[in-house]
Order: C-alpha cells, then structure tokens, then sequence
C-alpha cells in the first residue's frame, strides 16, 4: 500500500528550522523523504496534500488510562484510542489499574488483543508490580513480559513497603524490563486533595505536602542505583523530585522521569475554588516555585519526556464534589496545544525541542522502534495545522469523558491528520 504526504513542513533537527518535504509511504514504513520542489508523480497512490503544515512522527505517551476492562463507562480500548489519535498520537501505553487490574497474562493479552482489532493507534499495557495492586505479593513477572507486557507499574497507588520494591526491581532487571513508579507515600496524604500551598492555607484544608512524593522518589532512586534496573518516575511535580532525580542521573543511576502537561502549565494558585472537581488531580498542581522547578528540569534533560496521564471520569463522578470525586484529568487531545501556545509561541522552547520531548526521547527511553521520522522508520506520523486558533470546548471529544480544567482556553496548534503504519486513523 503506497501513500504521499506532499507540501509538508519537517523540522530539520541539524538546521533547526522547518524545511518542505514530500514524503513516500511504502507498506507502513517511510520510503522516501524528497525536497517539495521536486517533480514527484504518485501515480495510482493515495495522497495527502498537508499545504504548509506541520509534519511530525507520530506522537507518544507513555502514560495513559483507558480504563479498559472493567471501568467501561469511562472510556475504553476503542474510544481512548480514538481520542488518543484526535490528539495526534501514534503509541500510548496504558496503566493497569483498571478492574481486574492487569496482574494476569490473560488481562494483558485482553488489552493487545483488543487494541489490535480496534486498529487505531499502537497501544502497550504496563502490567501491575503486585497482586491487585495491594503491595503485598510481586506478580509473575516473566509470564507478564512473555504476554506483552512493556514494563511494571502499581500506577495509581506508590508501593508503600520498600523490600517489596527493592525485590521488585532485581526481578526486572533479571527480565532487562523497567519499573516505573507513582511516588506517593500513603501516611502523607490521607484526607487532603490539594497541595500545600498558598490554596489550601486559603481554604483552610488539609494539603499534600510536597514530600508525599519525592521521600518515595528518593528512596527508589536509592533502591535502582543498588538493582541496576532502569527505573522510571511517574507525573513529576515537585522540586524536590527534580533535585533527587538530578542528583541519581549524576552519580550513573538508571533513572528517568516524566511530566505532565498540567504540571507545567498551572499551579495551586489557578485553582478558581472549592466547587470544581475537573482541579482534582494526582498529583495535585503543586505551588508556582514547583511548576518553576520541572520546566527547568525538563530544558536541563532531568526529566526526559512529556506524557498526559489521560485519567477519564464521568460527569456524574466528578459532580460529587473535591471530596468525594475521584482524582484525574482528561489530557489527549488538548495536549499538543497547550504547549505550543504556552512554550512555543511565547519563544521559551524551541519547535523542535517539544517535539523531541513528545517523539524521540520517550522512544528512546522505552526502546521504541518509532518517534522517528526518517527513511526506514514506521510510518507513524502526525499533521498539526500551527496556525489553527481554536476554543477548548469539553463537548467536542472522541473520548467518553471531559473531565479537563482547560475549558474555554485559546489555544493554538491543533492535530489535524494522524497516519499508524501508513493508515490514516483519524483526519478532519
């Protein structure tokens, strides 16, 4: 099956300015890129004229829930995937906290089975580090990785008992497979929703104090540098985070990390009040030193990618109140543009440099075969229209949910084609 993308704009890396291309897709991998002022004659092939738009690889996230078995009402495999696409991912990788958590190989092979048949975009499970997720028994690791799975994660909830950890992460590095961690110690944050910060002292509720994540970044940190595994932080928000993370890179640890779009973009002090529940996240936004803090972490390489822990709820979920509502935000489809407009636009980061932190380096970090666009690679590749203005509008999503406290924001960059292996998934 052949396909051209022609009159594209490509970042060249080297020269570091868009360039305009013409690119061949032969049988899901990239044939040819050509300069848009050569004579090409595609013949019989199907065609997209991208007229002066951003072509880019496909987009990855290495961290999503599709609540797919058992939270249906949610999302699921086909609609996450299509909202995934929307938004101008290729791959995501999705959590296991679902019901029946993905502890089993059967439920692991439930998800790829079922991502296959959707044919959307590429989906990879991470498979549980304990039994249910209740930090008390490892799961069958090799079992997991023989049925697909591409890394352990308890997401959702921190593994509280430091042997357990530890044990968990000699076995992967005996599978040369990652652990990737939700840093939460449980004894800090019961009862509180908000950081502690300037909103919560406002309001005089309970926060969570900053150290509820980094005494469990340090801590694994530690435990990685004695395992050798390759160790993975989850949604860092704080700076303290950031400076144990530093400091593990320094001395050789295995460690990556990653962050959230809403973690760079708002903090405590954006929260309008007590009444919205699309503000309640995990973790929560942290104080404007801490936003501060993982901007420059990510510009320094201390964080090594941008993900959108997409966590969909119902409106009727989210209705109940700060309380009692459950934690998370919606983040595929609103992800690109937002930072564009508030890095890119602003002159802070460069064009390419968002797209690394969304392309390369999660392949890299996760030993992807994609993120990549160049002669040989799979054809997973994004069309973004950089001039496009457009209104969040909550309503207008192919997810099920619209859960985000983005509503009403003017943003600019939208998605507009998304291509898997050559197929075109999703296209306005």
């Amino acid at each position: 099956m052949s396909l051209w993308i022609k009159n594209g704009n490509v970042w060249n890396e080297g020269t570091k300015r868009l360039e305009s291309k013409h690119i061949r897709i032969e049988d899901g991998i990239i044939a040819e890129l050509l300069d848009s002022g050569a004579d090409v004659d595609t013949g019989s092939a199907d065609a997209v004229d991208a007229g002066g738009k951003l072509v880019s690889a496909g987009f990855i996230d290495m961290h999503v829930h599709l609540r797919d078995p058992g939270f249906e009402h949610k999302e699921d495999i086909i609609t996450g995937t299509r909202s995934a696409a929307k938004g101008g991912f290729t791959t995501i990788a999705c959590m296991p906290n679902t019901r029946p958590v993905i502890d089993k190989p059967e439920t692991v092979k439930y998800v790829v089975d079922k991502a296959k048949n959707a044919g959307i975009v590429k989906v990879l499970p991470y498979a549980a580090i304990t039994k249910n997720e209740l930090g008390r028994e490892l799961t069958d690791f090799a079992a997991l990785k023989e049925a697909g799975a591409i890394g352990f994660t308890d997401d959702g909830v921190g593994v509280q008992n430091a042997q357990m950890m530890k044990d968990a992460m000699a076995l992967a590095r005996s599978l040369d497979m990652p652990v990737i961690a939700h840093c939460e110690d449980d004894t800090l944050v019961e009862g509180a929703w908000a950081s502690e910060g300037e909103f919560s002292r406002k309001h005089g509720i309970k926060g969570i104090p900053n150290e509820s994540e980094a005494i469990h970044v340090g801590r694994d940190a530690l435990l990685a540098e004695a395992t050798g595994v390759h160790y993975h932080v989850c949604h860092v928000s704080t700076e303290q985070s950031v400076r144990l993370i530093r400091l593990a890179k320094s001395v050789g640890t295995k460690i990556t990390a990653e962050v959230c779009p809403h973690h760079l973009i708002l903090s405590d002090e954006n929260i309008p009040g007590l009444d919205d529940a699309n503000w309640k996240m995990n973790p929560p936004l942290r104080t404007p030193r801490d936003v501060q803090a993982v901007i420059e972490g990510l510009e320094d390489g201390t964080i090594d990618m941008i993900v959108t822990d997409h966590a969909p709820h119902s409106a009727e979920e989210k209705a109940r109140g700060v309380d009692l509502a459950p934690f998370g935000i919606v983040g595929f489809e609103t992800a690109f543009p937002l930072l564009y407009t508030k890095f890119v636009e602003t002159g802070r980061w460069s064009l390419g440099f968002l797209l690394e932190k969304m392309t390369k380096d999660p392949a890299r970090v996760f030993r992807l075969n994609t993120g990549r666009l160049e002669v040989g690679a799979p054809a997973d590749i994004t069309i973004v229209d950089l001039e496009s203005e457009r209104t969040v509008d909550p309503a207008d999503t192919l997810s099920k949910s619209s859960n985000t406290p983005f509503g009403g924001w003017q943003l600019k960059g939208w998605p507009v084609t998304t291509i898997v292996n050559g197929n075109i998934v999703w296209s306005e």
